[in-house]
């Protein structure tokens, strides 16, 4: 079964909840909902892009707080970015073990980010490297705080199709 089937099957509430795993935005998922049925999920993409364009500021910070802090916990960041060996083939492919400073300048920079957008660093990290994540987060932190909305906001709309797309993954036969 399609995302965009699985989503058409939902009850209202059921719905409400596979959409926000797939983007925080109250605005947004009510967005989608009013949007149901959907034909198919390259329209389920493309209306999910429309409605996340119209996104107001509140909605893009609401969305934000959905995701975990980037480096808030080094443990955890240690854990996701250890070797691929063990990882499905394919995924997040090229990704090398983070070294200790690597994982601190990441959580340090988050703080330095946070403290001076008020929201966190959010990217779309699949296939990212923990450096490549460090690097695009020292790129936007000389951002003015509208501007560094918007790139947020990218962001989090390349996230939200993935995992529309992984609802598919999670759908039963």
């Amino acid at each position: 079964m399609s995302a965009a089937a699985y989503l058409n099957t939902l009850t209202e509430d059921d719905a409400r909840g596979a959409l926000t795993r797939c983007c925080g935005s109250s605005a947004w998922v009510t967005g989608m909902l009013g949007a149901r049925p959907f034909a198919d999920d390259a329209g389920l993409l493309q209306t999910a892009d429309r409605v996340w364009l119209g996104a107001s500021p509140a909605d893009v910070r609401e969305a934000l707080t959905h995701h975990p802090e980037i480096g808030a916990d080094v443990e955890a960041l240690r854990a996701k970015f250890q070797s691929t060996a063990d990882w499905s083939e394919g995924e997040q492919a090229g990704v090398d073990a983070a070294d200790e400073a690597t994982l601190l300048q990441l959580r340090d920079g988050n703080v330095e980010y946070k403290a001076k957008f008020g929201h966190i660093f959010v990217v779309c990290a699949t296939g990212k490297s923990a450096e490549q994540m460090l690097e695009l987060l020292r790129a936007r932190l000389p951002n003015d705080p509208e501007h560094e909305l918007l790139k947020a906001a990218a962001e989090q709309g390349k996230i939200t199709k993935l995992r529309l797309a992984k609802l598919a993954d999670h759908v039963p036969s």
